[in-house]
């Protein structure tokens, strides 16, 4: 998906994300997509998600299809 601007994003990192910086951020507000970027590389690209591409990952995670986390 292309064609988002994001220089206005308000990026935000989980409330979970304890681990000294190695996270990533998503930028709310996108009707029906989210924008995810590197934490440690604020100026580098960031992919987009559609909203439901996202829930399945959430999803995933929560029910431990990538491991512990």
């Amino acid at each position: 998906m292309t064609g988002h601007d994001l220089s206005k994003a308000a990026w935000f990192k989980s409330s979970h994300s304890q681990n000294g910086g190695t996270c990533v951020e998503v930028a709310p507000n996108y009707s029906g997509v989210v924008p995810v970027r590197d934490s440690k590389d604020p100026q580098g690209p960031a992919l987009i998600f559609s909203a439901w591409e996202f829930a399945a990952f959430i999803d995933a995670v929560r029910d431990g299809e990538f491991g512990a986390v």
